[in-house]
C-alpha cells in the first residue's frame, strides 16, 4: 500500500476556468488588516459599554460621532462612520427608545432630521469615554511617540485617499 501524501493546497494556486487565480496573502492586504485590528479594538472596548450599558457597537459609535459633530443628520452619521444606512437607523431607533438620542426636524429641511445626545446620552457618554481613552492609550503603548505621530499621519493619508477613490 502506498503511503497518503499531503500537498500543502494553501499555496497551490487555484484555478478559475483555465486561469490560475492567487490567493491574497490576508497577512499583508490592507483592508483585511485593518478590519481585524478595527474589530480587534472594538471588541476590546465593547467590554467596557456592552455588559454595563447594553449598548452594541453601532450604537456607542453612533454615541460617539453625536458627541463630537452634533447636531448631526443620520446620513452624517453614517458618512463619519462608515457604517451603512440599515445600521445607522437601527442604532437610531433603539437609542431614541433608550431616551439617549434626540431627534429635532431642520428648521430649513422639514424633511430632515437632527440628531443631538439627550442628557442621558451624555451621562453614559461621560462614563464610558474614559474606558474608551485608556483602551486606546493601551493600545497606543506599544509605539513611542513619533511612531504614534506618524501612524496617525499615514492613517490621515490613507482615510483621505480611500474616500477620494470611492467617490
Amino acid at each position: 500500500m502506498l503511503p497518503i501524501v499531503m500537498a500543502d493546497i494553501r499555496n497551490t494556486p487555484k484555478t478559475q476556468g483555465s486561469r490560475p487565480v492567487e490567493a491574497i496573502r490576508l497577512e499583508e492586504f490592507l483592508p483585511y488588516r485593518l478590519s481585524v485590528l478595527s474589530n480587534t479594538v472594538s471588541r476590546g472596548l465593547a467590554r467596557a459599554y456592552i455588559g454595563r450599558f447594553g449598548l452594541t457597537i453601532p450604537e456607542w459609535r453612533m454615541l460617539a460621532v453625536l458627541a463630537r459633530f452634533a447636531p448631526a443628520s443620520a446620513q452624517e452619521v453614517a458618512d463619519r462612520s462608515a457604517m451603512d444606512k440599515v445600521r445607522v437607523s437601527r442604532a437610531v431607533s433603539r437609542l431614541m427608545e433608550r431616551g439617549l438620542v434626540e431627534r429635532v426636524m431642520d428648521a430649513e429641511d422639514r424633511r430632515r432630521s437632527q440628531l443631538s445626545l439627550s442628557e442621558a446620552g451624555w451621562t453614559i457618554y461621560g462614563e464610558i469615554a474614559p474606558a474608551a481613552r485608556q483602551v486606546e492609550e493601551e493600545i497606543y503603548a506599544v509605539l513611542e511617540e513619533g511612531e504614534r505621530a506618524e501612524f496617525n499621519r499615514l492613517l490621515t493619508k490613507l482615510q483621505r485617499h480611500a474616500a477620494a477613490i470611492r467617490r
